[in-house]
């Protein structure tokens, strides 16, 4: 870990950036004391948008209306 003054914080914060990208934590501080740290972004755990292409199928009918009996039961058509 490193600690930086601000004020080279400030004049060298891409280079920080760099360096905490690559795995460095860099503790930022003022007159001595330690105010902010700077720390490398972990992976997203979030799922990839497109992730399922080509995996999920469709069928042709698959906006066909719905068969009497099963519209009337979602509808609450009571006979």
């Amino acid at each position: 870990m490193i600690t930086v003054p601000l004020g080279e914080a400030k004049n060298n914060l891409s280079k920080l950036v760099d360096d905490a990208a690559a795995g460095q934590i860099i503790t930022i501080a003022k007159h001595g004391r330690a105010l902010a740290r700077l720390v490398p972004v972990g992976k997203s755990s979030g799922r990839r948008i497109g992730a399922m292409k080509g995996k999920l199928i469709l069928p042709d009918d698959f906006d066909a209306p719905l068969p009497d009996d099963l519209l009337d039961a979602f509808e609450g058509v009571h006979e």
